[in-house]
């Protein structure tokens, strides 16, 4: 019983002294750099996928016909 006291002890004096927390602004910029990258990569993909859907249209289409 008394390690996991002591698990919950250090784990608190680390949190609250140790780790070092992002500001509100720091935290802004990277949550703004996170869905800018997720909505490049988005389209990215969107572009993708259309572009095969295409080739593969054009392909069946003249295998079929």
């Amino acid at each position: 019983m008394e390690k996991i006291k002591l698990y919950f002890v250090e784990a608190y004096e680390e949190l609250t002294q140790k780790v070092t927390w992002p500001t509100w602004a720091e935290l802004q910029d990277s949550s703004v750099i996170v869905l800018v990258t997720a909505i490049i990569i988005s389209l990215l993909v969107v572009a993708m996928d259309a572009t095969f859907k295409g080739g593969l249209t054009f392909i069946y289409d003249k295998i079929v016909n």
